[in-house]
């Protein structure tokens, strides 16, 4: 059995296979020593100053496709392995990507509080917009941002992408200017890795060129979107909506995107369903019980 210290509250059905194979701690408590393993959400810290702490831990296995807070050289350094949990979680993400894009398109927050509060006795809801010939601008085509353009495509939208270089193997417009795709864009899709090259890419610059026509999405990382520029841009008429399951500084939301009538917020639902978390959960026994045996594991970061 190994030492394996839990930095966040996990869910039963992670738990309970875990404590049946290891010591599992939810505090160091003096055993810091003895600790082998370490085992957190995507959002969770996994800061040097903690690993430091601990000078045996040989695995961090993250429950999550993000893994933007582990200190990769410093674990590279170190000789601590990484595992994340990716593929699982693709097509639930990509569909909470798109319920946002028709959420804010067909405005269909504000229509279902219009019914709710009776003001249908009193007149139709306002028209919205249709995505048919819309243009969805994706930035990071990776696993889930192929999934959204595919979805998005068979919804009749024109797709095109910014990332590190253009793939040969996709039919969607390149953009290598992250202004230029949000220029071009009806919806900008946030769909990329977080973490310090990703934080705030989507600026005031980017939010300007989206223009006041264009509506942000983002179900990647708070991080990667300056809050404070999109706020204004929000309330000045830059841009004309939003769709956030993500944010800066989780799980505390600005008043001011509470408050705003054109952005719809999710509490980081993405990949929260049963069956995908019970996926996720398997995979982070899988590498721990490959790592402790000395086998390949399962789905590791490359560091």
């Amino acid at each position: 059995m190994a030492d394996i210290l839990f930095l966040a509250p996990l869910p039963d059905f992670l738990t309970q296979p875990l404590l049946a194979a290891h010591r599992c701690h939810t505090s160091m408590d003096g055993r810091e020593e003895m600790i082998r393993a370490v085992v957190g959400q995507g959002g969770t810290s996994y800061s040097r100053e903690i690993l430091e702490r601990l000078p045996n831990v040989e695995i961090i296995s993250v429950l999550g496709v993000g893994y933007d807070r582990v200190p990769l050289d410093y674990c590279k350094a170190r000789d601590i392995r990484v595992t994340n949990t990716p593929d699982v979680l693709t097509d639930d993400v990509a569909d909470i990507a798109v319920a946002l894009v028709l959420m804010t398109s067909r405005k269909l927050v504000a229509a279902n509080r219009y019914l709710h509060e009776r003001k249908w006795l009193g007149g139709p809801f306002e028209m919205a917009s249709a995505l048919r010939g819309k243009t969805a601008g994706i930035i990071g085509l990776g696993r889930i941002g192929k999934a959204i353009a595919h979805r998005l495509a068979a919804h009749g939208m024109e797709i095109a992408y910014h990332g590190r270089h253009a793939q040969t193997d996709v039919p969607w417009r390149f953009c290598s200017n992250l202004v230029e795709l949000a220029r071009e864009a009806d919806f900008l899709i946030v769909a990329c890795p977080g973490g310090a090259e990703t934080r705030h890419i989507v600026n005031a610059e980017v939010m300007a060129a989206l223009g006041n026509v264009g509506t942000l999405i983002n179900i990647a990382r708070g991080s990667i979107v300056d809050e404070a520029a999109l706020i204004d841009a929000l309330a000045t008429g830059t841009i004309k909506a939003a769709g956030l399951d993500v944010f800066e500084n989780e799980p505390h939301v600005p008043a001011a995107l509470l408050s705003a009538p054109n952005v719809v917020l999710l509490p980081h639902i993405g990949s929260n369903t049963q069956e995908t978390r019970r996926a996720m959960a398997d995979l982070v026994v899988r590498n721990l019980a490959a790592h402790f045996a000395g086998q390949p594991l399962v789905t590791p970061v490359r560091m």
